[in-house]
């Protein structure tokens, strides 16, 4: 297929604005899919985690033809910590497809998306989404993208910045869309027409010099072995061809074993492609992203892919529990290194490294649910192992401790908005604006420092009472705000190993929230609860009920607990605090402390 007929499209947006499914119709109706795939919905997403959470948490790529041209179409995560999957594929594309919610307008990843693609000079075109909603405020919205492309082009210095945008409207749900503003359709016709036409450029690319391709993702293929994918920028390479791959320390030559193309959902094999093209090579077996792979006699490297920082570390261990052993299948440190080697290799915006004791690794990350997502991948190949609470990257800048702040914006119910300013402002946020959304709910901005994030989220579900929407966006590091209490209630924890007994549990259901069930095995040390007061209190969670010959009135009434949910990986980082690991199994989550031992330790917390 030529140069001329080809199209490389990332659909881009804020978390649950609809992109994966206007990916969905968007190949459905493009007839890319089989008779058996069309009822399949969110069909890009995957992942078991990522059917489970319906959000998308890698990148994926996918190709479909739509008169005479063939699109490579990339739809992305739209939660921040996933931001670095963002970054890789605008290194792949020439445009950009940004979807923004009718209602919600444009939030902070929206912003994020918006500045990286900026950067790059992506040609970007808007769909309005969920204009069936409702709530929708399609006017108002629209004004705010355009406000919004005024301040980034300003922020950026882009003087000739063309702010006359096409917008189409849709409703990816209903399968419609529309270039004009109340007309309703019958398909998605209109924005694949859109992406078509001449407002996005066929790649501007040479297929005259040396090969040149960036590395912007890694694959593996059971029988063609590590793959590297990207989009080659000049030149051409065809099957069995000797290249260089330009590492940052050095340099290696390989054969390039197999060259794949995007066809549909999957791949097919072809023995030449040109610049533009966006492959999957095979044959290189320690690439990584940010690599240039280019031809033997021109050694010319692209600039690496840089992403934004870390800002939240965590400490990984092996599990020294006293049940360890008995659910899981790897418990070494060896393998435990080999899975956080091989995450940080495809995914470049964690990064991990070894501490002082041998059996812990400081893992680092954009945020906790991106290292949450890390932990359940980890738990669901078999290992045990321990996590300590998220914390903060601090800084030095000129004698000063500088600490990373973020913008987060609320859609909070009306009346939660007095519980919500006042649990932010004791975590030292600061109101940035407040502005009503419809008649029932309003829009809260504050700037907060990261840490003051950490652990909030379930509190903030519960204040909303599940109906807040939160997202934020890492703003750069400014002056260290003051100390914070990371947790306001104590622990409730076991002083004795053995089988938890309901008796036990019913007779602690006034020292607070519980975390176990009967029946479950638990140790000394093992976190049980949550304690209404600010310490922490050792109590009896495995004693027996005595029988006695005696029979009274009210002896043998049932025991009924009240439902206790099931522990989450992000419900146990957010909770803990800086003396108690999360044990992770693949069972199990629990919750312990550091010190097990009750009389080596304090139950008053500092």
């Amino acid at each position: 297929m030529s140069e001329l007929s080809l199209k490389n499209i990332a659909v881009v947006a804020h978390v649950d604005h609809g992109k994966t499914t206007l990916v969905d119709g968007l190949l459905k109706q493009s007839g890319t899919l089989s008779d058996k795939q069309v009822g399949t919905d969110r069909i890009m997403d995957s992942g078991d985690i990522e059917r489970e959470r319906g959000i998308t948490i890698t990148a994926k790529n996918c190709a479909f033809n739509w008169k005479g041209f063939k699109i490579n179409l990339l739809d992305t995560p739209g939660h921040a910590d996933f931001g670095g999957e963002v970054e890789r594929s605008l290194s792949m594309v020439d445009g950009v497809l940004l979807l923004v919610d009718a209602s919600e307008g444009p939030l902070p990843q929206t912003r994020f998306v918006l500045t990286k693609a900026m950067e790059r000079g992506i040609k970007i075109g808007v769909v309005i989404n969920k204009v069936d909603r409702p709530d929708e405020r399609i006017d108002e919205v629209h004004g705010e993208i355009e406000d919004l492309f005024l301040e980034l082009a300003s922020m950026l210095n882009i003087e000739d910045f063309d702010l006359d945008i096409p917008v189409v409207y849709a409703s990816a749900k209903e399968g419609w869309a529309s270039k004009e503003r109340d007309v309703k359709k019958e398909n998605l016709h209109d924005i694949l027409d859109f992406i078509v036409s001449d407002f996005y450029p066929v790649p501007s690319l040479t297929s005259e010099g040396g090969l040149q391709m960036l590395v912007a993702n890694l694959g593996y293929n059971t029988f063609l072995g590590p793959q590297v994918i990207g989009r080659i920028q000049r030149g051409k390479i065809s099957k069995h061809e000797t290249v260089t791959a330009m590492g940052k320390e050095k340099n290696r030559n390989f054969k390039a074993s197999s060259i794949q193309v995007y066809s549909k959902l999957g791949m097919e094999e072809v023995e030449t492609a040109t610049a533009g093209e966006i492959i999957i090579l095979s044959g290189l077996t320690e690439g990584k992203i940010g690599d240039t792979i280019c031809s033997l006699d021109t050694h010319d490297p692209l600039e690496r892919i840089e992403v934004e920082p870390p800002t939240v570390s965590v400490n990984v261990s092996v599990n020294t529990s006293p049940l360890s052993g008995k659910e899981g299948e790897y418990l070494t440190s060896r393998k435990l290194e080999e899975f956080l080697e091989d995450s940080c290799r495809t995914n470049v915006a964690l990064q991990y490294e070894p501490t002082e004791d041998p059996k812990i690794y400081m893992l680092k990350g954009r945020g906790e649910l991106q290292l949450a997502i890390v932990f359940e991948e980890l738990r669901r190949s078999g290992f045990e192992f321990m996590v300590s609470r998220p914390e903060v990257l601090f800084q030095e800048v000129d004698g000063e401790m500088q600490e990373p702040y973020e913008k987060v914006v609320l859609d909070i119910p009306s009346d939660a908005t007095g519980a919500i300013t006042e649990k932010l402002s004791v975590r030292k946020g600061k109101m940035e604006n407040m502005m009503p959304i419809g008649d029932d709910r309003t829009r809260v901005t504050f700037i907060i420092p990261s840490r003051g994030l950490i652990g909030y989220r379930s509190q903030f579900l519960t204040d909303t009472r599940g109906e807040g929407l939160m997202s934020s966006e890492f703003l750069g590091y400014k002056p260290y705000a003051g100390d914070l209490l990371a947790r306001q209630n104590g622990a409730i924890i076991s002083d004795r190993a053995g089988k938890i007994t309901p008796y036990a549990l019913f007779n602690l259901l006034s020292l607070g929230k519980q975390f176990v069930l009967p029946g479950q095995q638990c140790y000394e040390g093992q976190v049980v609860g949550e304690h209404t007061r600010t310490n922490d209190t050792n109590v009896n969670v495995v004693r027996e009920k005595h029988l006695s010959s005696m029979r009274t009135a009210g002896k043998d009434v049932n025991i009924v607990l009240p439902p206790i949910q099931p522990m989450t990986m992000e419900f146990a980082m957010d909770w803990i605090d800086k003396d108690e690991w999360v044990e992770v199994s693949p069972l199990q989550i629990r919750i312990r402390k550091k010190e097990l031992a009750s009389n080596k330790r304090s139950v008053v917390r500092k």
